[in-house]
């Protein structure tokens, strides 16, 4: 996938599967902006990988902050032509009855309100560019109660309507919405998970987890026609077919 003259801004870009998803198209000829709340992470990160590539300090649930950050990104590159919704956070792995309340809404102030803040600051950039894609990371919690997880479930499955709202209401206007839900990956979040020791999921055995790289190569093809059937659904890489058409298997 030649991504050259490209823009992708990726939120959640310090570490994990953000910051993979960086490297990934940077290597594949795209300009790419790096938003975290870490700023020396996207800096150090932005070092890396060079000219092509810039950092913001963002906080994805300040609606502000990202049309800010939109606003630095047009400037710097001349237009986005792709959006990927990373940033989430897992925590308060509490059951229902123990939740705090500010740290359930602190929740789903990134998860939730900070995918609608990057749609929402993003889209007359992409519909500027005649289109572009929204790439948001989902997860089989939108589908599924897990314990301990109640905030979390319910951000991913809001996330997963939110996803199939932007296509039914942009997909004419050229805007590419499409869901990754990339089953469990090695990253910072499953060692939170791990250390909760609470559901099915903390048990899990470290090398069941993919790498983070896995999900970055699958980000950079759905930007491809070959993902285009996907536009307002999900794609999961738990699928064998899904795994081959990327070239993981």
């Amino acid at each position: 996938m030649d991504m050259t003259s490209k823009t992708v801004m990726i939120t959640g870009a310090s570490r994990g599967i953000g910051a993979q998803a960086a490297r990934i198209f940077a290597e594949a000829g795209a300009n790419v902006v790096l938003l975290a709340r870490s700023q020396d992470a996207i800096a150090d990160l932005a070092g890396e990988i060079g000219a092509k590539a810039i950092a913001i300090p963002c906080n994805v649930a300040r609606f502000g902050e990202m049309s800010s950050a939109v606003e630095m990104t047009v400037k710097a590159f001349g237009g986005l032509d792709v959006l990927i919704n990373n940033a989430g956070v897992v925590d308060p792995i509490s059951h229902l009855a123990d939740a705090d309340p500010d740290a359930w809404g602190q929740l789903i102030d990134i998860n939730v309100k900070g995918v609608f803040n990057g749609m929402r600051a993003a889209l007359p950039a992409l519909k500027a560019r005649g289109g572009g894609s929204v790439l948001t990371i989902s997860s089989g919690a939108a589908h599924n109660a897990i314990e301990a997880w109640s905030a979390y479930c319910a951000s991913k499955a809001a996330v997963n309507m939110m996803n199939r709202s932007l296509h039914l209401e942009e997909g004419a206007n050229g805007i590419r919405a499409i869901g990754l839900s990339p089953g469990t990956v090695a990253t910072e979040m499953q060692r939170k998970i791990k250390e909760s020791g609470i559901n099915p999921v903390s048990q899990l055995d470290w090398d069941v987890h993919i790498p983070a790289d896995w999900p970055a190569k699958c980000l950079l093809w759905m930007c491809g026609a070959a993902a285009d059937k996907y536009c307002g659904e999900e794609i999961s890489l738990r699928d064998d077919d899904i795994r081959r058409a990327v070239g993981l298997i």
